[in-house]
């Protein structure tokens, strides 16, 4: 796993061999967007000690979308140290286990990489502590807004923090390469509209589910890759 700044003393990437997970950081306290896969929970616990911070201080897990790849470790680090989970209330019986993960609607091009994405290991049924709805404010990051961002899966989420300018947005759009909508989604003109949705923030720093942040000219970049004028 790799370790990447993205803003000092705020924010950083943990970049996982398929898919990323980021740590914001309000001082001592913590929260953790997405965990990465079952298993990555240790090198999680290393990166923050790497840091110079504690892993008790990690208040809170927010899922962004039910994946394996982003759900996997949550479980672990909620039970290791106390973190409360929060996820949207469409995703949130999926991740408990209850429903099973809804299936894409794949293009032809997608196949292999789907395929490859299997690859990491199913995530164990894990807790959610509460379940988040469009418009709530979460307490860290100066008040974050959870934005409902439908089709990749239905409970897919975004997490805007206004006052930073910074957006997270999950799988919902992907970085790798070039900006664009992201893949395997069930509702692909769902995730259309949730794409534009989420450009429409503007936000200076756009962090990704697979793909490197947007740091520089965020605003624009998303909103031509979405075709919004």
């Amino acid at each position: 796993m790799d370790l990447v700044e993205v803003l000092p003393q705020r924010l950083h990437m943990l970049r996982f061999p398929i898919g990323q997970a980021y740590l914001w950081r309000d001082g001592e306290a913590l929260t953790l967007i997405d965990s990465g896969h079952v298993g990555a929970a240790a090198a999680i616990e290393e990166a923050v000690r790497s840091l110079g911070l504690s892993p008790e201080r990690l208040a809170r897990i927010v899922l962004t979308h039910c994946h394996r790849d982003h759900v996997g470790a949550a479980e672990e680090l909620a039970g290791r140290w106390g973190a409360q989970v929060l996820a949207h209330r469409l995703e949130a019986p999926v991740i408990r286990g209850e429903l099973p993960v809804p299936e894409p609607v794949l293009l032809d091009w997608e196949l292999p990489l789907y395929a490859h994405g299997l690859t990491v290991p199913p995530a164990p049924p894990t807790r959610v502590d509460r379940e988040v709805e469009d418009g709530e404010v979460l307490p860290f990051g100066g008040g974050a807004v959870v934005v409902h961002a439908p089709g990749h899966t239905p409970g897919s989420i975004g997490i805007h923090l206004p006052r930073h300018g910074v957006l997270f947005a999950g799988d919902c759009i992907a970085g790798v390469d070039r900006v664009m909508l992201g893949v395997f989604n069930v509702d692909r003109a769902g995730a259309q509209a949730s794409f534009r949705r989420l450009a429409g923030l503007s936000p200076s720093v756009a962090c990704f589910g697979h793909g490197d942040p947007l740091t520089e000219a965020a605003a624009a970049t998303l909103r031509t890759a979405a075709d919004l004028p």
